[in-house]
């Protein structure tokens, strides 16, 4: 087997990964700059939801380890600059009610470096107006890396190249969005 056929294996008795069901960016402030959910959860559930984690994430000191257990999530955050990201994972839903959480949290930051280390190559040093100018932009960039709450690629070049050719067409004078 390759290395991405383990994302999209449908076996219920082979796959019992953890999903990601939410990634949050919010500056120190607690404002929201970036949401995604890989998981339906109503609006009043989400804004309750972030608005709880958020405030947990922040009230920690930088002695404090970036994991804790929330409603059932393992959030997972770690700041940069002004910045956090964070990331809430839970059971694979696949997998029943009664199954554990065994994302590797060291795996999740990895994965939480890997997106800034992306956005600051795409962005140069990625600040909180470039998340907030080019919405749209990140969310791509996000959309290349997690598919259905599963991380599909991390590999910066691979990532960045369809951005790269979206920003190209744009620019060009008979680009097909002019």
């Amino acid at each position: 087997q390759n290395h991405t056929s383990r994302y999209i294996h449908t076996d219920s008795r082979v796959r019992n990964w953890t999903m990601i069901s939410f990634i949050l960016m919010v500056n120190k402030q607690g404002q929201t700059r970036l949401s995604s959910y890989y998981h339906w959860m109503s609006i009043e559930e989400r804004v309750a939801l972030e608005s709880e984690i958020i405030r947990k994430c922040l009230s920690r000191s930088e002695l404090q380890c970036s994991f804790l257990e929330y409603r059932g999530f393992k959030v997972i955050y770690r700041r940069y600059a002004s910045l956090f990201f964070i990331v809430g994972t839970k059971a694979d839903i696949d997998a029943g009610k009664a199954a554990e959480n065994n994302e590797n949290d060291m795996g999740i930051l990895e994965f939480i470096h890997t997106l800034v280390e992306t956005m600051d190559k795409w962005a140069g040093s990625i600040c909180e107006l470039d998340i907030m100018y080019q919405l749209e932009e990140v969310h791509f960039l996000l959309d290349e890396m997690v598919m259905n709450g599963y991380i599909v690629e991390t590999n910066k070049a691979n990532i960045l190249r369809p951005i790269d050719l979206l920003e190209r067409e744009a620019k060009t004078a008979e680009g097909m969005f002019r």
